[in-house]
């Protein structure tokens, strides 16, 4: 330490020299410069004020490089320039200069796309994120080419190639064009799979819808994103859940694409887990059914009870819930909550398989009440004709069943534009009672048409109609028709009251004065005039089931072949007077082309005897009807406006017992779509009580083309497009006998085709091209072929 001492003195007394400052002032930056003035340089569009107040530089005040920094910032922040620099000069008298040069960007008059063909023009532009009339950002061009690419690649188009083209339109203006090369779709060559124990690769190909190309033309094999998100989301998750593997899950999924010959790799991996089968199924919480009522919708009864092993199935638990929930829907209990619960119980020593264990657990809570019923959107249309359509009614308990059939009944009346709108429940009051509210729109109902007309046998004529279904807007309907021709001349005048002084009582008052000459087969001229009256009894509690009482008083006159025809008795003015009664029963749905529901239709007819008239005989027929939905395409829930796919079945046939005199028209012909009982595939008056006739179009037709029984039926695959348009596949088939006693359905000839029905402004219109199996040749040989069948204008 005393070494240390003379150290120590010597570093204190250079202190007090004044050492310790000099070092200080080394270490401090030099002051910066005081700036005289600011230069603005290569402003055009903009002003020199507008950048000095983006850069707030203050003159005669020091301004070091971090001010500058911050100037740079602020006015590329305002994004009008693309190119800023800040430089410092001396002036001759040596005052301080900051130069500020900028480059202005130019505006973008606006954006287009060039060479869009594959997808939609209007997709691609909607990518775009440039707004006109303002500075063109190079980082939004270059977000909208990855946007407008990624599009593209969504669709499967990885070869796409995007440039973004900058095209000067003056000095301060350009334009930019998205350049498109899209080429082809990639194609998906092959598909793996990783991770799966249980299921092959090609099982799991078949479930999904992104499938590899192959041989057939159809299978392309192309990509398209929202398609695979289904298939890794939906349907392999649907596949594996229904064969008990609950814990299934898609790991990653990768698309390989080969950008040179545009083919791709989709590697799938997942996760299979285990299966598990059905252990128990309980109910919780329930007051209004009992258990055995529910357990009637356990889709794995009998599981768990020492047979087969069941796999749970996730579809299966699925579909009973939402029946558990309809059932207690349609009781009124809208406000239940049910929640199916799965519980999981892994193997272990005593439980060598994994099961899951089912449980409903279910909170009622109380029936909801129809406080009331509104209707909302009938300008024509009176209330009291809508009302009469709906079967739930106020102060009765909530039933989901009973508004669906409200709905349909409603759009049954053809008054009101379709799909409507489903209608809407609003709570009213606190005790969870609700209000329903129906929504509809009217659509024009009444029109007059015009003009031409042609049928297979009745030939080229015209046409002049009023047809209102909606008098007065009290659903009544009034009818007057006039078609002339050639071949036809026919008025006919009709009136119906679907509710007489407002009872369910109908009535249907006709007047009616045709002359047809038939060209087919050379049937001659029928001249009718008459008259009927229709009353419409409802059944007690049924809402769809009527007893209708006729009578109708008709004369007729004959030339030509159709003279021959009428038998022994030849008269001039023949009249006929018949009574009748029927029994009619129809639940139909989405008229005209019905998707739901059935008809059933049996009457009876009293001809001459003590009524009068130039004959005596007795008619019976029926029909049934029967119409089942097979499934939908587009649109969703019962107001959807998807295609509805639809099976249907029709059946009918009449009897006549004793003698028709001279109304041969009152027996049953067969063949074609024009006269008699249809047959597609055949042609008018072909199919007779003695088999196939191969000269009906082209010879006389005689009596013993009619027979006094038949039978036919009618298996359909239709598609309803729409309430005006539809399409069907169908299976025709069969047969007319000479008497009642020889009926026999059993012999029957086949007819198969294709069909469209269109409801247009000049009326209907069908056309069918069927394949008639059992039809023979001249030779009596089988020779069976294609026909083409149509009807326009009112012969629909």
């Amino acid at each position: 330490m005393r070494r240390l001492a003379p150290l120590l003195a010597l570093l204190a007394a250079a202190g007090s020299l004044g050492l310790r400052p000099a070092v200080a002032r080394a270490q401090e930056p030099a002051a910066a410069p005081t700036v005289d003035s600011i230069e603005v340089i290569g402003v055009r569009r903009t002003t020199r004020e507008s950048v000095l107040n983006a850069a707030s530089l203050s003159l005669h005040a020091a301004v070091g490089y971090r001010d500058l920094q911050r100037a740079l910032r602020s006015i590329y922040a305002t994004s009008q320039y693309e190119d800023v620099q800040i430089g410092r000069r001396s002036a001759a008298d040596g005052k301080e200069i900051l130069v500020v040069t900028v480059r202005e960007r130019p505006l973008l008059v606006r954006a287009t796309v060039r060479g869009v063909e594959k997808l939609s023009e209007r997709s691609v532009r909607d990518r775009i994120e440039l707004p006109a009339g303002r500075p063109l950002n190079a980082g939004l061009v270059e977000r909208s080419r990855q946007r407008i690419d990624s599009l593209y690649e969504a669709e499967g188009y990885y070869l796409a190639d995007v440039r973004a083209v900058t095209v000067p339109q003056d000095s301060d203006h350009v334009r930019v064009v998205f350049e498109v090369t899209e080429g082809r779709r990639v194609a998906i060559s092959r598909v793996e799979f990783e991770g799966n124990q249980r299921f092959p690769a090609r099982e799991l190909v078949r479930v999904m819808k992104t499938s590899p190309e192959g041989f057939w033309w159809f299978q392309k094999g192309e990509y398209a994103e929202d398609q695979l998100r289904e298939d890794l989301e939906q349907r392999l998750p649907a596949f594996y859940g229904s064969r008990g593997f609950v814990d299934f899950r898609v790991v990653h999924d990768t698309l390989l694409v080969d950008r040179e010959n545009g083919k791709a790799t989709l590697r799938v991996e997942v996760d299979e887990g285990h299966p598990y089968q059905v252990g128990a199924v309980r109910v919780e919480g329930n007051r209004r059914f009992s258990r055995d009522e529910i357990l009637t919708l356990d889709p794995f009864a009998g599981a768990g009870t020492g047979s087969a092993p069941v796999w749970f199935d996730q579809t299966k638990w699925e579909n009973a819930s939402n029946k558990l929930r309809t059932r207690y829907w349609n009781q009124g209990y809208i406000y239940a909550q049910i929640e199916p619960r799965v519980e999981k119980v892994e193997p272990g020593d005593s439980l060598p398989e994994a099961r899951v264990n089912l449980i409903w657990q279910i909170e009622e809570g109380r029936p909801a009440i129809v406080n009331r019923i509104e209707i909302l959107g009938n300008d024509v249309t009176h209330e009291r004709v809508i009302r009469e359509a709906i079967v739930i009614l106020p102060g009765g308990v909530f039933s989901q069943e009973l508004v669906l059939r409200s709905y349909q009944n409603i759009g049954n009346l053809g008054f009101f534009q379709q799909p409507m709108p489903f209608p809407d429940t609003k709570p009213a009051g606190e005790e969870g009672d609700i209000d329903l509210v129906f929504r509809v729109q009217e659509k024009r109902t009444g029109n007059v048409n015009f003009g031409a007309s042609v049928g297979q046998g009745t030939g080229l004529g015209g046409f002049v109609g009023l047809d209102e279904p909606n008098l007065f807007g009290l659903g009544k309907r009034g009818k007057l028709q006039w078609q002339f021709g050639s071949n036809i001349n026919d008025i006919d005048l009709s009136y119906t009251d679907p509710s007489v002084f407002g009872s369910r009582v109908s009535t249907t008052f006709g007047i009616h004065n045709t002359r047809l000459r038939y060209t087919v087969a050379d049937l001659g001229q029928v001249y009718t005039k008459g008259a009927s009256v229709q009353i419409g009894w409802p059944l007690p509690h049924s809402r769809y089931s009527r007893i209708f009482t006729s009578y109708g008083l008709e004369a007729e006159s004959y030339s030509g072949q159709a003279a021959t025809l009428t038998g022994a008795l030849r008269c001039n003015n023949c009249l006929r007077s018949s009574a009748g009664v029927s029994f009619m029963r129809d639940t139909r749905v989405d008229l005209p082309f019905a998707t739901g529901g059935a008809l059933y239709n049996i009457g009876v007819d009293f001809t001459g005897g003590p009524l009068g008239g130039s004959a005596t005989y007795q008619k019976l027929d029926f029909e049934g009807r029967w119409y089942a939905p097979a499934g939908q395409i587009g649109g969703s829930g019962p107001a959807g406006n998807g295609v509805r796919l639809v099976l249907a079945l029709t059946t009918k046939g009449g009897f006549v017992f004793g003698n028709s005199g001279p109304f041969f028209r009152q027996l049953y012909a067969m063949g074609g779509t024009q006269y008699g009982i249809p047959l597609r595939g055949y042609d008018e008056f072909s199919v007779t009580p003695h088999g196939i006739d191969p000269n009906a179009s082209t010879a006389a037709v005689s009596r013993t083309a009619f027979g006094k029984s038949y039978f036919a039926a009618t298996a359909e695959f239709g598609f309803r497009i729409s309430q005006g348009i539809y399409v069907a596949l169908f299976y025709d088939a069969g047969n007319v006998w000479a008497t009642a006693a020889g009926f026999n359905p059993t012999r029957l000839y086949r007819g198969a085709g294709v069909g469209i029905s269109l409801v247009t402004p000049m009326g209907p219109l069908g056309l069918d091209y069927a394949y008639g199996f059992d039809r023979v040749g001249t030779d009596g040989r089988p020779a069976p072929g294609w026909k083409l069948h149509f009807k326009v204008g009112n012969f629909f």
